[in-house]
């Protein structure tokens, strides 16, 4: 009984050190609930997240599709609300796929070499001499800008914390992420780039993926993926 009752103590406490992402907030409003216009991630019960970046839950690693298509004008600052504290030390990124003429943000799944980056953090070492990030222990995202030259259209928007504290060893790094289905309105002429794929953009040993923490400095750090478009 006394295993049992310790079995569920340390899976409460592992739910509680992961979180999922289901609640984007643009220029200070927040979607009218949970998984609106955010597509609802496998995870959304268990908070665990992806460990294989070649893997097609990369992606969005979404369960469903979100009811709603949220209006994002360009140059909006936009993050998420978590569900729980971002505990875990590592880079916060987010990524924009603009969808195909004649397609859908609500049906469309991103495949494809879509996908560009348009923030990324870089860590710093804290009080303790520890590496730590900005967003790290909030109940959100940091913020981040659409470069106000990103073309108006239909979009899938990406977020993704990846957690470091495993990451010495192969599939050791964990991907929490969410995408959203927006429409950026009142867009410029920019010409987003480099487009990569996901999966495809990250492999198993990428500097970014496979990191031991404790054996770098903080700028060595090499966040994972293409370069961050600024428009």
């Amino acid at each position: 009984m006394m295993k049992f009752v310790a079995s569920l103590v340390l899976a409460a406490a592992a739910a509680r050190a992961h979180y999922t992402f289901p609640r984007l907030v643009v220029n200070g409003q927040a979607e009218e609930k949970d998984w609106y216009d955010t597509r609802m991630t496998k995870n959304a019960q268990s908070k665990m997240g992806v460990t294989d970046p070649t893997s097609s839950d990369i992606r969005c690693y979404s369960s469903q599709k979100a009811q709603a298509v949220a209006t994002v004008p360009a140059g909006s600052v936009i993050h998420y609300v978590s569900t729980q504290q971002v505990n875990h030390p590592g880079p916060t990124q987010y990524y924009l796929a603009k969808v195909p003429e004649g397609a859908s943000a609500a049906t469309w799944d991103g495949a494809g070499a879509v996908w560009f980056k348009f923030h990324t953090t870089m860590p710093s070492v804290n009080a303790q001499k520890q590496m730590s990030w900005p967003g790290q222990n909030e109940y959100v995202t940091v913020n981040a800008t659409i470069p106000p030259s990103t073309p108006s259209g239909q979009y899938l928007l990406r977020v993704e914390q990846i957690a470091l504290h495993l990451a010495q060893t192969p599939n050791g790094a964990q991907f929490y992420l969410s995408c959203s289905q927006v429409n950026i309105t009142n867009g410029g002429n920019g010409t987003p780039g480099p487009l990569v794929a996901l999966p495809g953009a990250y492999k198993t040993n990428d500097p970014g993926i496979l990191v031991n923490l404790g054996a770098i400095q903080a700028d060595a750090y090499i966040p994972p993926g293409p370069a961050v478009w600024t428009g």
